[in-house]
């Protein structure tokens, strides 16, 4: 590496990784806004507060790396191009990509550091995150109300076509690990009922890999006139065959946008034998989550060109310049969002055309700078 590679990265560097602490803290005091006082109030120690926001960091990456990048390097090329350093590189024969290589060098770097930690480590931290916040937020209520009430979702309802089996539970608690008024249909292909198990309560067991019942009936029907044939109660018993995982039924409780990129793959991959208008909200977030790798190479052309060209009349002209281009790639991403959801775009497609478009458009403009 040359000493005008090396002195470009340095001094781009060191703002980078400023712009990276100030809008980490940003987000910081953000959650703190709207956590840290809940977390007092459910009387949380120091270490699981430490241990929360410890978790919790990595999932600011996506967020902060694509502003940081944008924000880092609008700074630098401009103050490179108002002290007239471009100017001397080039009288030295220099093309702006030989003077700004080390830039896009570092732009594929991080666009892959910006892959591994969606796909690996902000997952991880989603979900850690997630599981401390919960465990602190139980263990504060289980101690006003009965362990049976603490972390209850109501009216959990799942749909497992791909078994036949139709799940309802008047209440699931997710501190218990048991749910309360449960009842499960078993269906034929036309999707008429067999048998019904009904309890006052169920648990999962995974040793066993299925579900226990306890105070309940089981109910056979005649398919063709729906008649019972068989009604037997049981205090308790292990239905083997019911296997589906309660974490896996609140997974579909909650929004995509909530769930980890491990969640969401798990989700598709439960829909991807039958169609189903939810299919396409998870996917397009999905996507959308891989696709989003590329905004740090569309950050670094975007930025360039902008703040090399943009100062000869107005400095700010440049920045204002690029920073409504980023813009008009984030509304272009919302709008495709909405068409890959809405069912009149693939959902692959809606998510990556955007930044494919974007990364197209950036490559134009820096060319057209050099």
């Amino acid at each position: 590496m040359k000493l005008v590679d090396r002195y470009i990265l340095a001094e781009w560097l060191k703002v980078l990784i400023l712009m990276l602490v100030v809008t980490v803290g940003l987000l910081f005091l953000e959650d703190m806004y709207g956590n840290f006082g809940r977390l007092i109030d459910y009387e949380a120690g120091l270490e699981d507060i430490l241990r929360y926001y410890g978790v919790l960091a990595p999932s600011f990456l996506p967020v902060v790396l694509p502003l940081a990048l944008l924000l880092s390097l609008l700074y630098v090329m401009g103050q490179f191009q108002r002290n007239n350093e471009f100017v001397a590189l080039r009288s030295c024969g220099f093309g702006l990509f030989r003077i700004t290589r080390t830039i896009w060098i570092a732009g594929l770097l991080l666009s892959a550091l910006y892959l591994g930690f969606t796909a690996r480590v902000v997952p991880w931290s989603v979900e850690q995150s997630r599981t401390i916040w919960q465990q602190i937020e139980y263990a504060h209520e289980a101690e006003t109300r009965e362990i049976e009430g603490v972390g209850v979702t109501h009216n959990l309802a799942f749909d497992n076509r791909r078994e036949g089996r139709l799940w309802f539970m008047n209440r699931y608690s997710a501190f218990a690990e048991r749910g309360f008024g449960v009842t499960v249909s078993v269906l034929n292909e036309e999707r008429e009922v067999l048998r019904r198990v009904l309890a006052r309560s169920a648990a999962f067991d995974p040793e066993a890999g299925g579900w226990v019942f306890y105070d309940g009936r089981e109910i056979e029907f005649d398919p063709e006139t729906y008649d019972t044939v068989r009604s037997a109660p049981f205090d308790e018993r292990l239905f083997e065959d019911f296997n589906e995982s309660p974490h896996f039924m609140l997974l579909l409780d909650r929004r995509p946008r909530d769930l980890s990129l491990f969640e969401l793959d798990q989700v598709l991959g439960f829909f991807e034998e039958f169609d189903s208008p939810d299919r396409n909200l998870y996917a397009v977030q999905y996507h959308g989550i891989l696709a989003g790798s590329l905004s740090c190479l569309i950050v670094v052309g975007l930025a360039i060109p902008f703040s090399v060209s943009g100062v000869r009349v107005n400095p700010m002209i440049g920045v204002l310049k690029s920073v409504g281009l980023f813009l008009v790639y984030f509304l272009m991403q919302n709008v495709m969002r909405i068409l890959g959801e809405r069912e009149v775009m693939d959902p692959a497609l809606s998510a990556w055309l955007p930044n494919l478009v974007m990364l197209a458009v950036a490559f134009i403009l820096f060319y057209r700078a050099n």
